[in-house]
Order: C-alpha cells, then sequence, then structure tokens
C-alpha cells in the first residue's frame, strides 16, 4: 500500500512540475505541451531535456513552433513500440475469441453425431409411430441447433477476417513509421539499408546500372552553435523537402544519419547521377533558411555531394565507401560541389588516405 501511495505522490509531483511550467511560461495546456513537459519532469529523455534548457536559455520561451518541433522530434517516434504491442495484443484476442468459438462449435458436433448415432439406433428399436415422431422430433431439434451454432460461427469469421484485415493495415502503417525518420519525413538509415541491398542485388542481377549519392549540408555545426538545435532541426528538414520535391519514382530517398542524405538512382548511369545530383544541390541552395521563431532571415544553406555508380563485384559496402570518399573530397575541395569517383579531386582524396 505504502509503494502504491509512494507512485502516486512521485507521479502528482512530475504533474504539478508540468502544469507549473505551463502556466509560468503562458502556453496552451493541451496534452501535447503537457506530455512534455511531463516528460521533461521526469529526466527520463536527457535529448529533449537538453533542446529545451538550450531554446529557453537562448529565448527566454518557447513558440507553438518550437513546441510543435520539439515534439515531433523527440516523442512522437516512441510511440510506435506501444502501438505494435497493442495492435498484437488485439490479434492474439481476437484469436483467442475464434478458438474458443471453434472449441464450442467442435463440441456441438460431437454432441450432433451422437445424436444421429443415438437416433439410428431408436429408430432400429422403435414400435410404433409415436415413437418413430419423438425421435425425429429430438432430430429436427438437433439440426436447428447445430444450424444456429455454424451460423454464429460463419457471423463471427467474417467479423474477426475484417478485424484481423484493419489490424494488419494498422501494423503496415506502423511499419511504415518505423523506417521513416520523423523528422524529415525520408526513408531512415534502417529503410536506407534494406533498399539499397535490393536495388543492389536487382541492378547486378539484371545487369542494369545503379548510382548512389551522397549528401550532407555543409557547416551544419555552425547553424547548431550559432542559432541552436531546432534552427538546425529546421535545416534537415529544409534538405528533407528539396529531396521530396526533386526526386521522384522509383528513386530511393534517406537520411543516412546526422546531417548526411542518402539517394539510389536504380537504373541510372554515372552521367545522369551527376546531372540529378547537382539539380538537387541547386534546389537545397535556392531555398531561403528563415527562423520560424522571429522570422529572422539566416542566409542559405548549401550541400556537397559525391556519387558512385556499381561495378562488378561491388556490394554495398564498396558503393556506399566510394560515394563516401567522394563526399568528402568534395569538401576539401570547397564544399557546395558535387564530386564523382571519375574526378581527379576524388583519385587524390583515395590516395591521401591510402598515404
Amino acid at each position: 500500500m505504502v509503494k502504491v501511495l509512494d507512485e502516486h505522490e512521485r507521479t502528482m509531483a512530475f504533474a504539478e512540475v508540468a502544469l507549473g511550467q505551463i502556466k509560468s511560461l503562458r502556453q496552451t495546456a493541451v496534452p501535447r505541451n503537457y506530455e512534455i513537459w511531463y516528460v521533461y519532469a521526469t529526466g527520463y529523455n536527457a535529448p529533449l531535456n537538453k533542446i529545451i534548457n538550450e531554446t529557453l536559455a537562448r529565448n527566454g520561451k518557447l513558440t507553438e513552433a518550437d513546441l510543435e518541433q520539439i515534439y515531433e522530434t523527440y516523442l512522437s517516434h516512441l510511440k510506435t513500440t506501444d502501438r505494435i504491442d497493442k495492435v498484437g495484443a488485439r490479434v492474439i484476442g481476437e484469436i483467442d475469441d475464434v478458438m474458443r468459438l471453434l472449441t464450442d462449435a467442435l463440441g456441438m458436433s460431437a454432441s450432433y453425431d451422437a445424436s444421429l448415432s443415438g437416433a439410428t439406433e431408436k429408430l432400429a428399436g422403435a414400435k410404433n409411430r409415436e415413437q418413430v415422431k419423438t425421435i425425429v422430433e429430438t432430430l429436427v431439434k438437433s439440426t436447428r441447433e447445430m444450424r444456429e451454432t455454424n451460423k454464429a460461427l460463419e457471423e463471427r469469421l467474417t467479423l474477426s477476417k475484417n478485424e484481423i484485415s484493419n489490424l494488419q493495415q494498422s501494423l503496415e502503417a506502423i511499419r511504415a513509421e518505423s523506417l521513416t525518420d520523423p523528422l524529415t519525413g525520408l526513408g531512415n538509415r534502417k529503410y536506407f539499408d534494406r533498399m539499397l541491398e535490393m536495388a543492389v542485388q536487382t541492378a547486378l542481377a539484371n545487369g542494369e546500372p545503379l548510382s548512389l549519392l551522397m549528401f550532407d549540408i555543409d557547416h551544419f555545426k555552425s547553424f547548431n552553435d550559432s542559432y541552436g538545435h531546432l534552427t538546425g532541426d529546421q535545416v534537415l528538414r529544409l534538405v528533407g523537402m528539396s529531396l521530396k520535391q526533386t526526386i521522384k519514382g522509383q528513386d530511393i530517398t534517406a537520411r543516412y544519419g546526422g546531417e548526411e542524405f542518402a539517394v539510389v538512382l536504380p537504373n541510372t548511369a554515372l552521367r545522369q547521377a551527376l546531372t540529378v545530383a547537382d539539380h538537387i544541390r541547386r534546389a537545397v541552395m535556392a531555398k531561403e533558411l528563415k527562423k520560424k521563431s522571429t522570422g529572422e532571415i539566416l542566409g542559405r544553406v548549401t550541400i556537397s555531394v559525391g556519387v558512385s555508380m556499381l561495378k562488378a563485384g561491388d556490394d554495398t559496402h564498396s558503393l556506399i565507401e566510394r560515394a563516401d570518399a567522394c563526399l568528402y573530397a568534395a569538401k576539401r575541395n570547397g564544399r557546395n560541389r558535387v564530386i564523382c569517383e571519375v574526378d581527379p579531386e576524388y583519385a587524390a582524396e583515395t590516395q591521401s588516405q591510402v598515404a
């Protein structure tokens, strides 16, 4: 009993801190904001606490845009596991219900079979019309009960089929979210690794070209140091949006990690890939970065790009390794440029690495 009271007092203390923060910062008391401050009070999510403390120290407040971005980045994706568990529990519940119904139906079937066997013996020994009539009436009653049981089973199985189909769709949606980077809406590293492996195997099997683009945001650390991580997140969103607007069809886009992005271009040779890479570079540079909370213009974002093309004997590791080396060559040679594995800068980069 004492343990329950302690847990009650502990959670109430977190709740009071959350409401206190909402009051002192004059924020709307909506569930999203309460959840942010409750998690903040627990201290269990260190990155969330860090970004809140940093933003408050810099600006003295959290805007609605700040709160939305914090929630999307540090909280929303944590619910995926809980949702999978809930859907899984519902599927198990449906299966249990159907199994109980099937058990009942099997019991009814066995009972009906016994009634038929008993009726056969009784009919053989019937001596008059009344006895036959009684036996037939019993059979009719048993048949009616059996028919009703089968009808109920059929209806329940139809409902279960629909319910499990809906749950399957829910799991597919959750699965898609688990492969999505919550900040940019692009595929995450897990998605990239899976899709690149499939694309490489297909290209090698069919003898088709395939190119890989690796991007890195120039001077990304300076955005975080100068304007804070929320603005850094805005830079990542800007690049993600540029990729979504530029890359279409069968091409695969992903946030590779940190400030690095990747694009897989199936059935695309090196020259075409260079054109796509430069188009993306220009698209990113064309967008003006504006600080959401103040409207301040912060300038333009640039990216460096490395491009490699699949060769005979390649695997995903060697393809990524060459694109990464091209990317570093682009960074070392002034940034805001595209370098591929046939450029002299790439050769110089690989020689310096060997040396």
